[in-house]
C-alpha cells in the first residue's frame, strides 16, 4: 500500500500497547520535531496527557471510534481515531488527521 505513504493526511498506526508501528509522510511531518529522530517505534502514550491516554484506552477496549476537530497554528483539522482489528480482535488504533476549511460546507443527501 505505497499509495498511502504520500496521502495529504496524516495516518498514524499503533499496536494495542501504544507502540507506533506506522507513520505515513504527512504523519512524520506533523509529529516529528525538526532535528529529532522519528517517533516511529516509540509509545504514543508518552506523547499524550492522561485524559487523552484514557480516551485511547477506552476506544481500544470498546471498539468505538472518536471524531473531533482541532485548531492549531492557524489551521483547523479533522481528527478520526478508530481501533483496527484482525480476526475480530482489536489489535491497535489508527488515527487520521487532515486540514479542513474553517467554513466547511455541509450537505444533506
Amino acid at each position: 500500500m505505497e499509495w498511502v505513504k504520500e496521502l495529504k493526511m496524516a495516518i498514524t498506526v499503533c499496536d494495542k500497547d501504544g507502540k507506533i508501528i506506522y507513520m505515513n509522510n504527512q504523519s512524520e511531518k506533523t509529529f516529528q520535531k525538526p532535528g529529532s529522530p522519528s517517533i516511529l517505534g516509540s509509545n504514543l502514550f508518552h506523547c499524550h496527557p492522561e485524559k487523552a491516554q484514557s480516551k485511547i484506552r477506552e476506544l481500544m477496549a470498546t471498539g468505538e471510534s472518536n471524531t473531533y476537530t482541532i485548531e492549531k497554528n492557524g489551521k483547523k483539522k479533522m481528527i478520526y481515531q478508530t481501533p483496527w482489528t484482525e480476526n475480530g480482535q482489536i489489535i491497535g488504533m489508527v488515527e487520521c488527521s487532515f486540514e479542513i476549511p474553517f467554513e466547511l460546507p455541509h450537505f444533506i443527501r
